[in-house]
């Protein structure tokens, strides 16, 4: 199920650094810095997952760079949604 070349490991892979920005924000919740800009740490994460992403497509892991992908598109739509945008 955790082919070394598949959309699921990608997947997965890409929703490391966004959870690990999203425990950070809300650690820093109360930081002035961080409050003053609330995209930053995901910003952060979503630029790793491109990183990321950039390799695994060097490396010739195609289905594995289209799961980073996807995970990153979500991401930054939630985050843009949610942080940016704030429902009210």
């Amino acid at each position: 199920m955790l082919n070394k070349n598949s959309m699921f490991t990608g997947f997965l892979a890409a929703l490391v650094f966004p959870a690990i920005a999203l425990i950070t924000a809300y650690l820093l919740k109360y930081d002035t810095a961080i409050v003053s800009r609330p995209g930053l740490p995901y910003f952060i994460a979503i630029a790793l997952n491109l990183i990321i992403m950039r390799f695994a497509l060097k490396q010739g892991l195609d289905k594995t760079g289209k799961g980073v992908m996807l995970a990153t598109f979500i991401v930054m739509v939630l985050v843009f949604a949610f942080k940016i945008h704030p429902i009210r």
